[in-house]
């Protein structure tokens, strides 16, 4: 097993690659930790998680809202958990975002770790703090930025991943190559999904290579001023349509990546939009989608990233870097209708 600290403004996170769910019991306390997880890992997973203080929640986005929140909270009060009690989240994003944002505010505030079992959860959604729930259309509208004391990656936890949940998570990977990392762009150019599915060392330096690329742009930014807005790339859109048509994560922010390399050629004069459409596709990712586009505008408009009359749209530059544009949200509007 590997470790690795990063200190973030508002505290130290240690990660802990290469290792095993058992190494849980040097981390908390059985006593007063309590699991939060899904019914699909609950079930995979049972024996590992036998003898613990355990929350075990129905699978799915649409569950990522306030009364599962309070749920969580009335399980919490029959545990009769208190300031000591760790919440330790075993699962995808939805599994993160709610343990992290019930942390946050249960008693005002208790320690909490993540047990990421998604490669989207692994790369992205458990790292940076941010955790938050949708209400209606708009996602992750209600959240916090807290930081989790401890991730604990364990790939064997993949083995139970359905085909389309590692899609869904390779949408991030490429998203961070196109903003940060020309080398690993060319890198997924050359293999495809299996490669990474088949070879567990190959899948254990891409991961650790994604956490790394998030962590060191947290790490800058920890509360998105500037740099942290850049793993939006994909983003403004892809939240717009993820929850209007029932997307996947991946799916979403793929059609969103796809539609910013499109405004990117305006405002940039980005040259390489068929090269990133063909890796996400290589991938198993759309890229174009028939959608309302009054009304995903319309759901954009409420995007957090949006300043008064305009929206910090992410761009890109060349594959590799990623830059920040301010767009008014009258010419975004007309960008939306001509996409």
């Amino acid at each position: 097993m590997r470790s690795k600290t990063y200190q973030f403004s508002s505290g130290t996170v240690q990660y802990y690659f290469d290792g095993d769910l058992a190494y849980l019991d040097k981390l908390v306390d059985r006593e007063s930790a309590v699991l939060i997880t899904d019914e699909n890992i609950f079930k995979a997973h049972k024996k590992k998680l036998k003898g613990w203080n355990t929350i075990v929640l129905k699978p799915g986005e649409e569950f990522k809202v306030q009364a599962t929140v309070n749920a969580i909270i009335e399980q919490l009060i029959e545990y009769k958990a208190d300031r000591t009690t760790c919440l330790v989240g075993i699962g995808g994003g939805v599994i993160t975002d709610l343990t992290g944002y019930v942390a946050a505010i249960y008693m005002r505030g208790v320690r909490c770790g993540f047990v990421p079992t998604t490669v989207l959860a692994m790369v992205d959604a458990s790292i940076g703090g941010k955790n938050g729930i949708d209400v209606g259309v708009y996602k992750n509208l209600v959240g916090t930025i807290r930081q989790p004391s401890f991730l604990l990656y364990d790939y064997s936890l993949l083995k139970s991943l359905p085909k389309q949940e590692w899609i869904n998570g390779f949408a991030e990977i490429i998203k961070h190559s196109c903003i940060k990392d020309a080398p690993l762009f060319r890198e997924l150019e050359k293999n495809k999904l299996s490669y990474y599915q088949k070879n567990k060392p190959a899948l254990s330096k891409l991961i650790q290579r994604n956490a790394g690329i998030k962590s060191a742009v947290v790490e800058q930014d920890e509360f998105e001023k500037g740099e942290r807005r850049l793993l939006n790339f994909g983003h403004t859109l892809g939240h717009a349509i993820e929850n209007m048509y029932e997307l996947s994560h991946g799916q979403a922010i793929s059609i969103g990546m796809a539609a910013a390399c499109t405004i990117s050629q305006q405002f940039t004069g980005f040259k390489e939009s068929q090269r990133v459409i063909n890796v996400l596709e290589q991938y198993g990712l759309p890229t174009l989608a028939d959608f309302d586009k009054r009304k995903a505008f319309k759901v954009l408009t409420m995007d957090k990233k949006r300043e008064k009359k305009a929206m910090n749209y992410i761009l890109l530059d060349k594959i590799g870097k990623g830059v920040v544009r301010s767009i008014p949200l009258e010419e975004l509007e007309q960008l939306i209708k001509g996409l």
